[in-house]
Formats: C-alpha cells, structure tokens, sequence
C-alpha cells in the first residue's frame, strides 16, 4: 500500500479528498482577472501583436486593392493596345520597309479596330544638325537636339493624347505635307512656348514648322512626351522614309487585341507576313505578379517581425507575471491546484492577450485598407480567409510565447513559494 506521500508525489488523490477541478470558465475568469489588475502593461503588451497582425491584414488587404485595381486599368488601356514591329531587314537585307502606303486604312479595317497608325523616329540623313530643335530663327539661339517622331494622325488618336492648347494635325496636313508640329507641355517649356496665340514656330534643322498643339499626357506610348511630332509625310520629304524602327500603333476594342494581333500582319503584307511582328498586351495575371509580388514580400515581412517583437513583449509579461505571482502561484498549488492548471492560467492570460491583440490588430488593418482605398478611389477587395485568419495568428502568437513562462509557473513548489 502506497502512502500518503507517495500518492501525493505521484499525483494521486488522498483518501476522502476529491481531485481539485478547473473549468474553462474558471480559466477565463482568471485569465481576465489577470489582465485587468494591470491594464496599462496588457495594453502596451498587445501593441506588437496589434502591429504585427494589423500589418498583416492591410498589406494582404491593399495587395489584393491594388491587384484589382492594376487588373482594370490594364484592360481599359493596356489589354488594347496593339504594337506592329518592322522586322523585314531581319528576315531580308534587301527588302525595303514592311509597310505600305496604306497600312492605316488596311488595318482599321478589321474587326475591333479603332485607330491605327504608323510612327517612327526620324535619323539625319548627314549629321545630327539635321535634327537640332530651337524656337527662335536659324542663328538665333543655339537650340538642342531632340527626338523628332514622325507619326500619323492616326497614331496620334491612337496614343490618346490629352491636350493642354491647339489641336492635333489631321489628315489635310498630312496629305498637303505640312510642316507643322505638336509638342508635350515639357518640350514646349523647355523651348520658350507657353502661348500658341502668338502662333509660335520652331525650326528643325533649319526648317520651320507651326506648332499646332500642346499635349499634356499621352494613354499610349509615354516616349511621345519627349518627342518633337511631326506628319509621316512632311517627315519622309525632308529626311526620307525610314530604314528600320518604324511601327504601328493600333488601339483596339476591350478584348479584341490578340484576334488584331494575330491578323494585322497578313492584313497589311498577305505576300510577306513574316516581315512585320505584331505584339500583343502582357498577360494580365503575370502583370499583376509581377508588380505586387516584391511588395508583398517586403511588407509581410515587417509584419512577421512585429508578431516577433509582439511575442517577445507577451513572453517577457508573462513571465514578469510568473515572478510576481510566486507567492499566489504557491499557495494555488498549496491549496491543490494541479501543475497543468497553473500551465493552463497563464496560457490562457497570454492567449488572451493574443487574441485580442489580434482582434484590435484586424479592425485597424481592415479600417486601413478601407481608408485607402476611399482616398484613392479604389473598390476594396479583402479574402475572407485574410480576415479569419489573422485573429487566429494573434492567438497563436500568445499561445506560443506563454508557453515558456507558463511551465516554469507550473514547476514553482508550494513549500518553497510560501517560505519566500
């Protein structure tokens, strides 16, 4: 027959003495009570763990934002657009450029075509003096050499140029070989313009060309920005037509761009379509990757060390708790408190901490993904899963860094606590 102490020492109840109980709502109940005699330390204990899970569930919450909102834009400009390349040199050194004469007007005729057009840097055909740009006469000032583009005014309603002043060139310009230009508000700055009602001009080359508009913001093909634009035709009389780089720009219908890509080749060279490559838009998904994946792992990694920094702080409470409540701790097990009762009480006040940690920390990032998304006019977009799963993460957070705290609470003898 085994005695008293040893029964004791193995954990086993004593004659007429009923095995000590405690119930969840005990554990709760002391749980809470734990945190309420020092709210200042619980809410400073909880400020990493309402970082790290806040951080969490905004960069989830705004990836997914910007993810939709970078999913629109590409299909209102980028998914139709449209870019034939002239690669005719490639397959054909003799061959001379891959477009025809009417290569506007043959492409415009397929289904789901708006605009398209034909554009190209110009070269000097002797020296790049050729290409000097100023706003005064020749001799005047000393001028800078810019980008000149001849571009069809077709290309131009493809690239859908927002006007600052004037008006864009037509096909009147055109067919009559004109010389008039259009200009980006920059160019024109950096030139002296900042009026067309003084009817201003620039020379290139020597040559003067009426400026006939000011563009503030290209939709299509940003290089137009810093570029002086000129009609095809007035281009290829004065420095000849071109010898490589020339494309097309083709603004298409939403969702008829690769259909348009697939047919503009055979549409504008049935003989030789292997002499022009058409480009079709990105696809969106691998667009989409790509632009926010970096993002999201910077900004998940910031919060994962703020759930380390939350842990730390709830590890380091609790055990301060531990330390304090040694006495308490010894006179609980005095009284018949088991070790895994003890392990449970303070498991459960840094669960506790976790978990609200967690609660306040998904309010604040969701409220965060709300706000920013209303000031940028954006939908907002939040996976349920995100929202679910964050609470859960504070908790286990709180779980995890009580772990330690609490064993060593549960290892405290009664006969030493209460001698101290």
């Amino acid at each position: 027959m085994l005695s008293r102490v040893g029964r004791a020492r193995r954990g086993a109840p004593l004659p007429g003495i009923r095995r000590s109980s405690f119930t969840p709502r005990d554990l709760l109940a002391e749980a809470l009570a734990g945190m309420l005699q020092r709210p200042v330390r619980s809410a400073l204990t909880m400020l990493g763990t309402i970082l790290g899970v806040g951080a969490f569930v905004a960069v989830l919450g705004l990836t997914a934002t910007a993810s939709s909102q970078i999913d629109a834009r590409f299909n209102v400009l980028s998914a139709t657009e449209v870019t034939v390349e002239d690669i005719a040199r490639e397959q054909d050194q003799f061959a001379g450029s891959a477009f025809p004469d009417d290569a506007s007007d043959r492409v415009e005729r397929l289904n789901g075509v708006q605009h398209a057009g034909i554009l190209w840097t110009v070269k000097p055909r002797r020296s790049a003096a050729e290409l000097v740009v100023t706003a005064a006469p020749v001799g005047g000032s000393r001028g800078e050499t810019l980008n000149v583009v001849a571009a069809a005014p077709s290309a131009l309603r493809a690239a859908e140029p927002q006007l600052a002043q004037g008006r864009l060139y037509d096909d009147f310009h055109t067919d009559a070989r004109q010389r008039v230009t259009v200009l980006s508000s920059g160019i024109a700055a950096r030139l002296g313009i900042t009026t067309l009602e003084t009817k201003p001009a620039v020379f290139i080359g020597g040559q003067p060309f009426t400026v006939m508009g000011i563009i503030e913001d290209v939709q299509r093909q940003p290089d137009m920005l810093l570029s002086v634009l000129v009609p095809q035709t007035t281009a290829v009389e004065l420095w000849g037509r071109p010898t490589e780089g020339a494309k097309m720009l083709i603004a298409t219908d939403l969702g008829a761009a690769r259909q348009v890509a697939g047919e503009a080749p055979t549409a504008l060279r049935p003989d030789h379509p292997e002499y022009l490559k058409a480009v079709p838009p990105a696809d969106p998904k691998s667009l989409r990757t790509s632009v926010t994946s970096d993002l999201q792992q910077l900004f998940l990694l910031l919060a994962g060390v703020c759930l380390v920094i939350g842990a730390v702080g709830i590890a380091n409470t609790t055990l301060v708790a531990v330390l304090e409540r040694t006495g308490e701790i010894g006179l609980r097990r005095a009284l018949g408190a088991q070790g895994l009762h003890i392990t449970a009480q303070f498991l459960a006040e840094s669960g506790t901490l976790g978990a609200l940690g967690g609660l306040i920390g998904t309010a604040i990032g969701t409220l965060t993904v709300l706000v920013v998304a209303w000031m940028n006019q954006w939908t907002p977009v939040m996976h349920p899963v995100t929202l679910a799963t964050a609470p859960l993460i504070g908790l286990a957070t709180g779980v995890v860094a009580g772990l330690y705290p609490a064993r060593r609470a549960s290892s405290v003898q009664p006969a030493e606590a209460l001698r101290g």
